[in-house]
């Protein structure tokens, strides 16, 4: 009978424990909370390049999965059970995002998105400042949308503390960068871990007294679809306002939602026929959604990558103003080699104003 006692009291004495460990955690979690204002300001400058109002100008977006997410990579949040690729294979990937960029290093805007700057899941490589030091010729900016001292699951194998975001490298020196702040939140305490989601505005005066927003976005993935909606109603009024002045505006990046009315036009790759998709009267006519149909932007992380087995889809797109003319557009197919989103590339023309 005593040793049953000592052995409940034992585990009373683990359970107290345990529990005062945990709201520990969550007290310390609200005070660290990463509270950012709705609008921060990155950069400014009193001499930026002033473009004409008829430029062609090129883009591209990736969602570089901070380097982590490479194909033989699987995800526990998407249902797979890996926490972070070996060190190895992250450098790897991060000297193969850094080679191809540089080989296209022609192009105006690069649009990035998970690009970690102290992370236990990329080995607490500052990813920002080598991607930075690789582009010269491109003035960098920087958005936070996750800073976490610890990310408490999976249990078996914490991903920790968590520091990242997106970053506009640009060719040319612009006005301003602000991150916005995305509305919308978890509920407590899931919040505490979570991305604080955000776009990046950079700015650019024309020569018509006009502005060009150069937008790049990250949205919400996790939520059954009502985070998103309201991220969207947000991103809508600010866009709408920003084109009542007569500014001409370019948003591309990671939308985690497959476009209006989206049909695929790729057969190698199955479709990922869950992925939430936008509404089709999103914004007036005139606004246009430009993607590649043909080549899938993104894979499932279930499982490592397979093309016969792993669903893909087009998620990572751009959105033009009625003022702003799309060229091209190429999803460029690296069969997810070094993340699980392929690049997208695009050209585009300013119509000059009448």
């Amino acid at each position: 009978m005593n040793l049953i006692k000592k052995i409940l009291k034992f585990l009373l004495v683990i359970a107290l424990l345990a529990i005062s460990l945990f709201i520990i955690m969550i007290i310390y979690a609200v005070i660290s909370d990463y509270r950012p204002k709705p609008e921060i300001t990155e950069y400014t400058s009193d001499k930026p390049d002033r473009l004409p109002d008829s430029s062609t100008i090129s883009l591209m977006t990736w969602n570089i999965g901070y380097c982590g997410l490479d194909k033989a990579m699987d995800f526990f949040y998407d249902g797979g059970t890996k926490v972070r690729t070996p060190r190895k294979n992250l450098q790897e990937n991060l000297d193969a995002v850094k080679a191809f960029l540089g080989q296209n290093d022609t192009i105006d805007f690069f649009l990035i998105q998970e690009i970690d700057k102290n992370s236990k899941r990329s080995y607490h490589s500052n990813e920002f400042d080598s991607l930075s030091g690789s582009l010269t010729g491109f003035y960098p900016v920087f958005g936070k949308n996750y800073d976490v001292f610890f990310v408490p699951v999976p249990v078996s194998d914490p991903m920790g503390k968590v520091v990242s975001g997106l970053a506009t490298f640009c060719k040319f020196r612009p006005s301003s960068s602000v991150r916005y702040s995305f509305p919308g939140k978890y509920g407590f305490p899931k919040q505490l871990f979570m991305l604080d989601r955000c776009f990046l505005v950079t700015r650019y005066p024309l020569s018509n007294g006009k502005e060009l927003l150069v937008l790049n976005t990250h949205n919400e993935a996790f939520d059954p679809g009502q985070i998103r909606k309201t991220q969207m109603n947000y991103l809508k009024e600010f866009l709408l306002s920003e084109y009542s002045k007569g500014n001409y505006i370019i948003a591309g990046g990671d939308w985690n939602q497959a476009p209006p009315g989206f049909k695929p036009s790729f057969t190698a790759n199955k479709v990922n026929s869950d992925q939430m998709m936008m509404e089709t009267d999103f914004l007036p006519v005139g606004w246009r959604w430009v993607y590649d149909p043909t080549v899938p932007s993104n894979r499932t992380v279930v499982a490592a990558y397979d093309p016969a087995t792993t669903t893909t889809t087009v998620i990572d797109l751009f959105l033009l103003s009625p003022n702003i003319r799309d060229i091209s557009v190429q999803c460029i197919d690296l069969g997810f080699r070094n993340s699980d989103h392929n690049p997208v590339r695009i050209k585009v023309h300013l119509e000059k104003a009448d």
